[in-house]
Order: C-alpha cells, then sequence, then structure tokens
C-alpha cells in the first residue's frame, strides 16, 4: 500500500506564499515522476508542475512559471511545491501524484491518466 499526504494548504491573501509538501510512504514504493494538480469547483484537475526523481528535471505549467517552485527530498521521501505570489486564481484543492512515468517526455508530466499514486489533497484559498 503507497500513501501520498499533502499538507501545507490553507488561507492567504493576493500576494501571499504557501508551501505545500507531499511525503510519501509504504513498501517498494518506487516512482520516476512526482507532480502537483490542482482542482477549483467545477473545473477539471490541471497540472501544476512536475520534478524527477533525481530531480534534475522540472517542468511547470504556464499559469504557475515564475511564481511556483517544485523540489524534492528523496531521503524524506517528501516534494514540496513553494507557492509565491498568489493569485485568487489559484484558489483550489491542490493534489500530489506520483507515477512511473517515462521521464524523457515532459508532456506526459502533465496528463494525470499517467500517474498511479495519489494524494487526498489540499486546500489552498487566495483572498482578494
Amino acid at each position: 500500500q503507497v500513501t501520498l499526504v499533502e499538507s501545507g494548504g490553507g488561507l492567504v491573501q493576493t500576494g501571499g506564499s504557501l508551501n505545500l509538501s507531499c511525503s510519501a510512504s509504504g513498501r517498494h514504493f518506487d516512482w520516476h515522476v512526482m507532480g502537483w494538480f490542482r482542482q477549483a469547483p467545477g473545473k477539471v484537475r490541471d497540472f501544476v508542475a512536475a520534478i524527477t526523481y533525481n530531480g534534475h528535471r522540472t517542468h511547470y505549467s504556464d499559469h504557475v512559471k515564475g511564481r511556483f517552485s517544485i523540489s524534492g527530498d528523496n531521503t524524506k521521501n517528501t516534494v514540496y511545491l513553494q507557492m509565491d505570489s498568489l493569485k485568487p486564481e489559484d484558489t483550489a484543492v491542490y493534489y500530489c501524484a506520483a507515477g512511473w512515468i517515462d521521464y524523457t517526455d515532459t508532456y506526459l508530466y502533465t496528463l494525470p491518466d499517467e500517474y498511479e499514486y495519489w494524494g487526498q489533497g489540499t486546500q489552498v484559498t487566495v483572498s482578494s
């Protein structure tokens, strides 16, 4: 059984920052790519950012590029999402995911169906 647990969400004002964490546990847990997605009410789940296991490759959606930063600590099986300059349109439930993805193709990082494991989500609310 593999479990992903997100934390760090909350309420913040426009322009503020939050740092989300995703901790993974479970036997024989292994992955190539870990990603963050978000889903606002009534909308589809959108890709936010992803990182390869070795940390050598990251990928961001255009909506967050330059404002969000993804990083990882393999010793802790944890991935972080530093979110700066937050906007009201960033309000959503944020999910982390992990999977065996062909890490040479960054397009695949953006597809939810490519990920095998998902967390339960953490709410991020940005007030105007």
